[in-house]
């Protein structure tokens, strides 16, 4: 999806409509931005920037505090039109996806119509646009998907893969961050068929055991499958405050809060969980978690709660200032998995 937060945001707002537009926190506080739109992009407002910073670079930036439930609405419509399609979709996030569409539900044999005509579903159904690569595997699909962002369509056929992955940089490498990039750098690898022929050693001290797995990227090969819906290990909710908090009473609203977030998430996928995790960092950045886990499991909101906001007296809380919580489901069961009985505490963890 393209600039995901954002585009639901002008989506639903039009004074937000052709305007750089930031979803994110305060720049009074700590705030960051989560997503911007391509408006703001132009004046190098990215994710994951504080929110001053990005005012500074953009001082007219309308700044849109981020609904995680309207982001999951859009997001659970394009899965539906996702699946509709083939079921062999693997999530990477709210906003992507693999798709492997060797077998569709409209019996098209070119990877591109299929794209083209999820792409008119997509904005048909919520109004918003994707950009899709279509390609011989994750890998070039992946880079392909960015290649001509907004409302893009990059196909790579097997006869041109060669000429496309001759073109790419270093860090077009699946796993090549700045860091690693520099360091390829540094040692005259600037291009992907530079990965080819550089030494092993060489490569060896830039990336150490990967040597052979870039090597792979490098001459485009990647034979992983994609796989459809991998089990759900956890489920976490969590908030950085503007403001440190002080007060145990608004401490243990937001803890409640998000516990009954994670069970609603347990009962959309009918899951239940064992373990609840509560999350706390201090204002100096001391972070410590506190657990519970009890049987049978369970997706009551009223139950997660309560354990939750109990984990508390595990903490400083109410005593030292607090910049950060978060609570997490785990251990997590089928319904008709799970054994019959009473809850019973089986241990409480550090």
């Amino acid at each position: 999806m393209d600039a995901f937060y954002a585009s639901v945001e002008q989506r639903d707002d039009a004074s937000l409509r052709g305007k750089p537009v930031a979803v994110g926190g305060s720049p009074a506080g700590r705030g960051v931005v989560a997503a911007a739109s391509y408006e703001a992009r132009r004046f190098g407002v990215r994710s994951a920037m504080p929110m001053a910073r990005a005012v500074r670079l953009c001082p007219h930036l309308s700044i849109v505090r981020p609904d995680f439930q309207k982001y999951r609405s859009a997001s659970q419509a394009v899965f539906e039109i996702f699946r509709s399609v083939t079921p062999r979709v693997e999530p990477l996030s709210l906003d992507e996806a693999y798709l492997d569409v060797t077998e569709n539900a409209w019996g098209l044999t070119l990877g591109r119509e299929v794209a083209v005509r999820i792409k008119a579903a997509i904005k048909e159904r919520t109004g918003l646009t994707a950009s899709a690569g279509v390609a011989p595997n994750k890998f070039l699909a992946k880079i392909a998907s960015a290649w001509k962002k907004p409302d893009g369509l990059t196909v790579i056929a097997p006869q041109r893969v060669e000429r496309f992955l001759q073109a790419l940089p270093v860090d077009a490498l699946w796993g090549v961050g700045p860091v690693t990039a520099q360091r390829l750098r540094e040692r005259g690898i600037e291009r992907l068929t530079d990965v080819r022929a550089a030494d092993a050693q060489i490569l060896r001290e830039a990336v150490g055991s990967h040597v052979e797995w870039l090597r792979r990227l490098a001459d485009g090969i990647d034979e992983r499958p994609v796989v459809a819906d991998r089990a759900a290990k956890s489920c976490g909710t969590e908030n950085t405050f503007s403001t440190d908090l002080t007060s145990l009473d608004e401490i243990r609203r937001e803890i409640d809060q998000m516990a009954r977030e994670d069970a609603a998430w347990l009962l959309r996928k009918r899951l239940l969980c064992r373990t609840v995790t509560i999350k706390v960092r201090y204002d100096d950045f001391t972070t410590i978690t506190r657990s519970q886990s009890a049987v049978p499991g369970t997706c009551d909101a009223d139950l997660l709660a309560n354990r939750a906001v109990a984990l508390l007296d595990r903490t400083e809380a109410g005593v030292r200032p607090i910049r950060l919580v978060g609570v997490s489901v785990h251990n997590l069961i089928d319904p008709e998995e799970a054994p019959k009985g009473r809850e019973l505490p089986l241990f409480d963890e550090a």
